[in-house]
């Protein structure tokens, strides 16, 4: 049994895998999942696991260049967006560079997921709760 970090194991193996500039989504209950990623289901019941304690878990061990929000995240739920962007300052600050932060139309941020390696679903039902994340390099 692992001791420490992420339990889940194929959130586990999804960070383990990514390359450089691969991407990985941290999605509310409500986003759709495409096709082609790797559907990684945490969500239990409505608010559990929220969006905020899975992206703390998985922040523990992906190295983020870069990550992506809805630009409609701002109006509609304005305190995640407020401590969304502590935990990326956070972020950047243990990895030693900061993140960019990138923010799209919500249809162009639905389309992005396609082309990532793994959705992950959690269990929050709060408006555009959902960030793609772009895997950076450790050297």
């Amino acid at each position: 049994m692992k001791r420490i970090g992420l339990l889940n194991a194929p959130l586990s193996h999804a960070i383990a895998s990514l390359g450089h500039t691969q991407s990985l989504v941290i999605a509310d209950a409500g986003l759709p999942v495409p096709a082609g990623p790797l559907r990684i289901d945490l969500a239990v019941t409505p608010g559990v696991p929220s969006f905020l304690q899975v992206l703390d878990a998985v922040a523990e061990e992906m190295m983020v260049e870069r990550a992506v929000i809805a630009a409609e995240m701002a109006a509609a739920n304005p305190e995640l967006r407020a401590l969304l962007a502590g935990r990326l300052a956070r972020m950047g600050t243990a990895q030693g560079r900061p993140i960019g932060l990138e923010e799209v139309p919500h249809a162009a941020f639905k389309g992005l997921t396609a082309d990532s390696a793994a959705v992950v679903r959690t269990g929050e039902c709060s408006p555009y709760a959902n960030i793609l994340l772009v895997s950076g390099v450790t050297f």
